[in-house]
């Protein structure tokens, strides 16, 4: 589908060039907090984090079994920017309604985030408080697109569907996810590696 079949204006395709340029510093800020995570962290014992950020990345709550909540942010932007590549792909509306519940789960994590820090931890993450940014900017323009475009109700989108994720799409999607996991993998190859006095 163009950008022609659907009703769409000026205005949305300009939206949804922040909206993916927002996604990709939410994924930035995410894998560098990885990186810190593998190459960085744990701390020596004794090493004193109290009231600094480093209480917020060491803490129990910056952990989900075992595996670090930035680590699951960045596969969280990594979804979002790949729907975005769809949507550039097919302009489909579906892809647009299918962000809606994806943001507002970002949103809801990171309201939730944000306040383990304010009132448990007691500390602040500069980092996390830009990846909460990043998400409220996330839904807020969400929303917003999908209050100007003039789109079909979903179950009319969903009898079209393949048109959203054909194959080429699909496809492109998977090697993207492939290229992207390759980078955090990298990360944590890097910290396997034996290093000369250490």
């Amino acid at each position: 589908m163009d950008e022609t079949t659907y009703n769409y204006g000026t205005v949305v395709p300009k939206l949804f060039a922040i909206f993916t340029a927002v996604a990709a510093l939410g994924w930035a800020v995410s894998i560098f907090l990885s990186g810190v995570h593998f190459w960085i962290l744990p701390f020596p014992a004794g090493f004193d984090v109290t009231g600094t950020p480093w209480a917020v990345m060491t803490s129990d709550w910056a952990y989900v079994m075992g595996i670090p909540l930035a680590l699951l942010g960045a596969f969280y932007y990594l979804t979002v920017l790949l729907l975005a590549g769809m949507w550039y792909h097919s302009r489909h509306p579906l892809v647009l309604k299918v962000l809606t519940p994806i943001s507002a789960t970002g949103v809801i994590a990171s309201s939730f985030f944000v306040y383990l820090q304010l009132f448990v931890i007691e500390a602040i993450c500069p980092f996390c408080m830009v990846s909460a940014v990043a998400s409220t900017i996330l839904f807020t323009l969400e929303l917003i697109m999908l209050r100007l475009s003039k789109l079909p109700p979903l179950r009319e989108l969903l009898r079209n569907a393949h048109t959203a994720f054909d194959r080429r799409g699909l496809r492109w999607m998977f090697l993207m996810f492939i290229v992207s996991s390759l980078v955090v993998l990298s990360f944590w190859i890097v910290t396997m590696i034996p290093t000369p006095g250490l």
